[in-house]
């Protein structure tokens, strides 16, 4: 087997800063709302940058395939089932899924955050419980992200976890 480059430096690090600020902010509200509020807005300003990313970065960082491979989801799933999970070098369609899944509920977390501090939005009941409960839907998505990550893992043997770090994946020569 040989390796392949698949996720761009800059993806990488966008994945694990989101994943950092995520956690952190997870256990700061109430707590420490300056450092809660900090965090927010970087993760505002990561999601800016892989939407963009999106468009400008390397083949696997773009969004071309998004929706062949959402339409692709249902069925990928359903053969999961069965262990037939096919090979892609990029995101999976149930991966795509979850990228989509979690950009859009972190997507209503950030920016109610960001409302529920202004002098129009303090205070509003559903700024507040949206916000909370996109919250909530972040992390019960990251669990099941990282649950999906290792389950495939297994299936497929190979350490994907490495692979986000390295960026490479390995691939099946051909003879």
């Amino acid at each position: 087997m040989r390796t392949i480059s698949v996720w761009d430096l800059p993806l990488r690090l966008w994945h694990w800063a989101l994943a950092a600020c995520v956690l952190a902010a997870w256990f700061t509200p109430t707590i420490y709302d300056g450092l809660h509020r900090i965090l927010g807005y970087t993760v505002l300003g990561l999601l800016a940058f892989r939407l963009a990313w999106g468009f400008l970065g390397s083949r696997y960082s773009r969004f071309r395939m998004v929706g062949v491979r959402i339409r692709a989801a249902p069925g990928y799933l359903w053969n999961l089932r069965r262990g037939m999970s096919g090979r892609y070098i990029g995101l999976n369609p149930a991966g795509t899924l979850m990228l989509v899944a979690l950009l859009l509920a972190l997507a209503v977390s950030t920016i109610t955050g960001a409302m529920a501090v202004t002098v129009t939005f303090f205070g509003v009941w559903w700024v507040e419980d949206t916000h909370a409960y996109s919250s909530d839907a972040v992390i019960v998505l990251v669990v099941l992200h990282v649950v999906g990550v290792v389950l495939m893992g297994i299936l497929q043997r190979e350490n994907l976890i490495r692979a986000m770090i390295t960026g490479r994946k390995r691939i099946r020569s051909r003879l």
